[in-house]
């Protein structure tokens, strides 16, 4: 077993972090744009993607972004945000400017053929996607750009994170706002290598917000990342991700983190939201999602790989996780399988 397993990089490298498009917004004066969802601009920007994430950087000047029943996050030069939940949202340079209704259809599909886009307009002022107004005119410069992630059949990482995720300049590594800017220009040019760059960007901005957020949580934060704190949830979560084929029950698991058979059930509900076994098994259909996707094996030997004894309970699990047989789902994810089975 390997008990050093890092459970958060664990789930990051399960649910398939990428990106692929970076833009600017450059705005001058009263500005307003609504951004449209991950559900809506998902299939534009990262087709086939079970889940778009958003984010912006504010590389000169600052701006508020607002999504409906949160209030409006105040912007200042340097710092991001992300949207882990896809919400459509509102990026203006005062809270409560929204943008004047008008055709702007076809901007982003311009914005990916590296062409100027329509502009949005509010009161005068200007927001142009792409580098139609020139830097040294603008007041506010935005770097925009999308996630791509896995949430079936277990994603623990996303619904733990904040609607909106503010990630401020003062505790930004120095590398963070010369990279993004340039995946922007990677973006536009296109130029050989560039869709592995722009993926690895999207991975490594990711995760510092992640990891900048679990170290910004209250000792007495819940949730999935309050959990990997808590000492003896944490070992729990980290005995399962060290090895999730091992036989685990609740008794093994509480004898090694310290606790009584009640006491880690009723910590690890409080702090989850799934008791250690239920726990145990989402993560192990992760795992099996994973190894269906990635390699080659047969559907009988991901079972074994996963702690189940026999082909058949790890499909009938399965099903139940993801709506598709362990075969079909692997097909629709674009996998071959080779014949492993012996003759």
């Amino acid at each position: 077993m390997n008990a050093l397993i890092d459970p958060l990089s664990d789930v990051l490298r399960s649910v398939r972090l990428r990106g692929s498009v970076f833009f600017h917004l450059t705005c001058r004066d009263d500005w307003s744009v609504q951004a449209p969802g991950g559900r809506t601009i998902g299939p534009a920007v990262m087709p086939g993607a079970e889940h778009v994430i958003e984010y912006h950087m504010f590389v000169k000047g600052g701006g508020w972004v607002g999504v409906d029943g949160e209030p409006p996050l105040r912007m200042h030069e340097g710092d991001i945000v992300m949207l882990p939940h896809g919400d459509a949202h509102v990026v203006s340079s005062m809270p409560g400017l929204a943008p004047i209704e008008k055709d702007n259809e076809g901007m982003l599909g311009r914005v990916l053929d590296g062409e100027r886009a329509i502009p949005i307009t509010y009161s005068g002022g200007a927001c142009i996607v792409g580098s139609g107004l020139l830097r040294e005119q603008a007041s506010t410069v935005v770097v925009c750009g999308f996630i791509a992630c896995d949430v079936k059949p277990f994603n623990p990482l996303v619904n733990t994170l904040p609607r909106l995720l503010h990630l401020p300049a003062s505790g930004m590594d120095a590398w963070v706002a010369p990279m993004l800017e340039h995946a922007a220009a990677e973006t536009k040019a296109r130029r050989a290598g560039s869709a592995a760059l722009l993926q690895r960007v999207s991975e490594m901005v990711f995760v510092d917000g992640a990891r900048r957020y679990l170290d910004s949580l209250p000792a007495e934060a819940q949730g999935w990342l309050g959990a990997l704190r808590d000492r003896q949830v944490g070992r729990a979560i980290t005995l399962m991700h060290g090895d999730p084929a091992e036989p685990w029950t609740l008794e093994e698991l509480s004898l090694r983190v310290g606790l009584s058979r009640s006491a880690l059930h009723d910590r690890f509900v409080l702090l989850t939201g799934f008791a250690p076994m239920q726990y145990l098994a989402n993560w192990r259909m992760q795992c099996g999602a994973r190894l269906l996707r990635e390699g080659h094996t047969s559907v009988a030997a991901v079972a074994l790989d996963v702690g189940y004894d026999s082909e058949a309970a790890f499909s009938r699990a399965f099903k139940r996780a993801t709506g598709l047989p362990p075969a079909t789902w692997r097909r629709a994810h674009g996998q071959s399988v080779a014949n492993t089975q012996p003759t």
